[in-house]
């Protein structure tokens, strides 16, 4: 523990305006810390040159092995404040002390209470917090690419482009995947106007032909045994071979068509989706299924959404029944029997995958209405949106120009049989307020499902199960944080790319699987050096478990959000450190406290919490309140508030923690018995609005909170004195009144802690 302490006080950015900073180094160098700190002084600007060489030249001269900053917030010009081993602890007292600091003139003075306390905790934290000593296992260099169609070939070329060996593993006899059906992609290069060559076997035969890549086909991962680093791989073929991380890209299965139903899908033998459409134009050319003949007219609906959310599914509510649908789709009567004339449609997930698919439905029928054009024939696209971000509008400038295809926004209304045709019945076109076009075909687009969706297993062997949990959270997509950690799942080590990630066409892939692999190597980098990956890349630490006091209650094995935890033999906790993403979880679950981080601990955060001077009563210093603020979007969006001029009460005090599932109950216990006035646990959203970087914190810490609801209430402590708010980064603005609602609530409902002054 840091026992020879730093304490620099920085003047700059308003700090020095608003606080006198030679007295508050001269507190911080002989209160209540004073055995530890053996250096306090002020700088007019901390982070300048001079700011910093002072710092460095006291950690020579007085060997100290920790430093305390109190300026900015530890978010930024954390490079800056970095002095080699030398711990550093940063207190924030430009945005949550003098940037946001509101006045109550009924209590003046108040600032300075603030800054001491800030400083104080500080100290504290320090004190508490042990240089991480990281265990450094030596990982193997060689990547498994799950999936050989065109993401997992290109990954597999990437990795081995950069000096990795690679196993490439694909279930089906070819290489290829989906591509090998297509005819043509979408521009994938300049000038981005036409269909271009999947260039597959190309890229199959440099594949094929490299000496760092070993591919298996008709074969599929048994087992997955280890941590990122170090894996097992075990192959149904049964090679056993080291790895050090995945890369998963199986791709997409086609969603449900049964769903399109309501369109003729199953009933009309010349309604095919765009999936059955490209096959037949890779292969032997497009054909009508009712005779074989080459389409002249093809009609394609790229959208059919808002038509579909007026269908109701209940039975015989739309079409008669389609003759090859799956027994248990079909309705049954009163007496169980099943109706002849009616059908519950199935899958109604589809529709959610046919949304998140409209993108490629747009480009998808864009390219299939350039294989009819330059078969002879002619083309309509009728949509509702035609989607063609970024530089796609080159492609659809170009299909506007192409006198064989007509492109309408509309409303289809009706898709039916007459005379060998099929009618398109829509209106709203720009054609005219309502038309009836006759096709010879009529093609309804696909939905794009992961592999996970149907299969989320990857054969792990985790405690945790062998697959991803939770790919409800994301409708069956494997990757599990697309805005802030693209290519990242549930399981450390393992990389989503390509479809199995989010509907992509093949350009979009090639990007992904450079991205993934680029994951899958800073991985094993990272367990090599011993730190975590993101988001708490490049930490140190990891947990350090107590097993004399363990009593195996499996909570921090059960509410690990990345199965880092296994079970040994005797039903122990079994960390695999490289697997840890540093999140805490396990330290909140933990009854006993037997789980902690060398420079993040329940002690620390505790020791914190009691440098808060609690007046004894309101009148002397009003009430005080605990903001438990997580690092990833509280923390953050209190920054951005008081940059923006927002304030809050200046009763509250704010401790970062790594995520809300980190908090233990004895926190709240720790406040509650000093005579704090009421915590406020500030998170990630969870739930359908989810966007926890941990995955399951904010979520965790809702239950654990029903828990000490209950404890507070057999104290005589009512509950509502904890509560617990969704935040996400860019609801700063909401900040304040949170803040101000809660403080209203406890001093006008509830008043005093009934501990306050014990």
């Amino acid at each position: 523990m840091a026992e020879k302490l730093g304490v620099y006080i920085c003047g700059g950015c308003d700090i020095g305006a608003n606080l006198d900073v030679d007295a508050l180094a001269e507190f911080a160098q002989n209160g209540k810390h004073s055995a530890v700190v053996k250096v306090s002084k002020a700088n007019p600007v901390l982070c300048s040159p001079e700011g910093r060489a002072a710092i460095e030249a006291d950690i020579a001269e007085h060997e100290l092995d920790g430093v305390v900053c109190c300026a900015c917030s530890p978010r930024v010009k954390w490079d800056v404040f970095g002095f080699g081993k030398t711990q550093v602890e940063r207190v924030n007292l430009r945005e949550h002390c003098v940037w946001s600091f509101q006045d109550d003139k009924k209590m003046p003075g108040q600032m300075e209470v603030i800054a001491k306390d800030y400083i104080n905790m500080g100290i504290s934290k320090l004190t508490k917090s042990n240089v991480p000593d990281p265990e450094l296992p030596e990982t193997v260099k060689t990547i498994l690419v799950m999936g050989g169609g065109f993401t997992g070939l290109n990954a597999a070329k990437n990795a081995a482009g950069l000096g990795y060996d690679v196993v490439l593993v694909e279930k089906a006899d070819n290489l290829g995947g989906k591509a090998v059906n297509f005819r043509k992609s979408f521009p994938l290069a300049y000038p981005y106007d036409q269909t271009q060559e999947t260039g597959l076997e190309a890229l199959i035969a440099e594949v094929t032909g490299n000496a760092k890549i070993k591919v298996f086909t008709g074969t599929t991962v048994k087992t997955i045994e280890g941590a990122p680093g170090n894996y097992s791989l075990t192959l149904s073929s049964g090679d056993t071979m080291e790895i050090g991380s995945v890369v998963l890209a199986t791709g997409w299965v086609p969603g449900d068509a049964h769903y399109l139903a309501p369109l003729g899908y199953g009933k009309i033998k010349d309604v095919v989706t765009t999936a059955e459409f490209e096959t037949m134009a890779s292969h032997d050319g497009v054909k009508r299924p009712s005779d074989g003949k080459a389409p002249q007219t093809v009609c394609f609906i790229c959208d059919p959404g808002k038509f579909l959310e007026g269908v109701s599914y209940e039975a015989g509510a739309v079409c008669e029944p389609v003759e090859d649908l799956p027994e248990e789709t079909k309705a049954e009567g009163e007496e169980g029997e099943e109706e002849e004339d009616s059908f519950v449609y199935p899958d109604k997930e589809s529709a959610k995958h046919l949304a998140y698919s409209s993108e490629l439905t747009s480009l998808v029928a864009l390219k299939q209405a350039n294989y009819v054009a330059d078969d002879g024939g002619v083309a309509y696209i009728l949509y509702d949106h035609m989607m063609v971000p970024g530089i796609n509008e080159q492609y659809y400038k170009a299909a506007q120009d192409n006198p064989a295809v007509m492109l309408s926004k509309a409303d289809v209304v009706e898709v039916k049989e007459n005379g060998g045709s099929v009618v398109v019945v829509a209106k709203n076109t720009l054609l005219g307020d309502s038309v009836e076009i006759v096709a010879d075909m009529v093609v309804l687009p696909t939905a794009m499902v992961p592999t996970t969706a149907a299969d989320p297993t990857i054969n792990l062997v985790y405690r945790q199960g062998p697959a991803f949990p939770d790919l409800e959270l994301f409708d069956g997509f494997a990757d599990s944080n697309y805005v802030c950690f693209p290519y990242e799942t549930r399981r450390t080590g393992v990389y989503a790319a390509g479809a199995v990630r989010q509907p992509m066409g093949l350009g979009l892939a090639r990007e992904d699987a450079a991205g993934a692999v680029l994951k899958a190597v800073q991985c094993i980098e990272s367990a090599n050096h011993g730190v975590a990956v993101h988001p708490r890349s490049g930490d140190l630490s990891y947990p350090v478990f107590n097993f004399m006091r363990c009593t195996q209650c499996k909570r921090c094995t059960e509410e690990c959000p990345f199965g880092a935890l296994d079970d040994d033999e005797k039903g122990t906790p079994k960390p695999n450190p490289s697997r840890c993403r540093r999140c805490g979880t396990c330290m909140g679950a933990c009854p006993e406290r037997v789980i902690s981080f060398d420079n993040y601990n329940i002690d620390q955060i505790g020791s914190a919490i009691k440098e808060v001077k609690v007046p004894d009563t309101l009148e002397e210093g009003g009430p005080r309140i605990i903001v438990l603020a997580c690092e990833n979007d509280a923390y953050p969006a209190l920054d951005m508030a008081a940059m923006r001029g927002k304030g809050w009460s200046p009763y509250v005090r704010f401790l970062p923690v790594r995520c809300l599932g980190s908090v233990n109950a004895i926190w709240v216990a720790d406040a509650m018995s000093k005579g704090v006035d009421g915590v406020m646990m500030l998170g990630c959203k969870y739930g359908d609005d989810y966007q926890c970087h941990f995955m399951k914190g904010s979520e965790l810490c809702s239950r654990r909170k029903e828990n000490i609801a209950e404890s507070l209430g057999r104290l005589g402590v009512e509950p509502e004195r904890v509560e617990q708010y969704e935040l996400s980064i860019d609801e700063y603005d909401k900040v304040p009144s949170m803040i101000a609602d809660f403080v209203d609530n406890i001093t006008n409902n509830f008043g005093p802690n009934p501990f306050k002054g014990y």
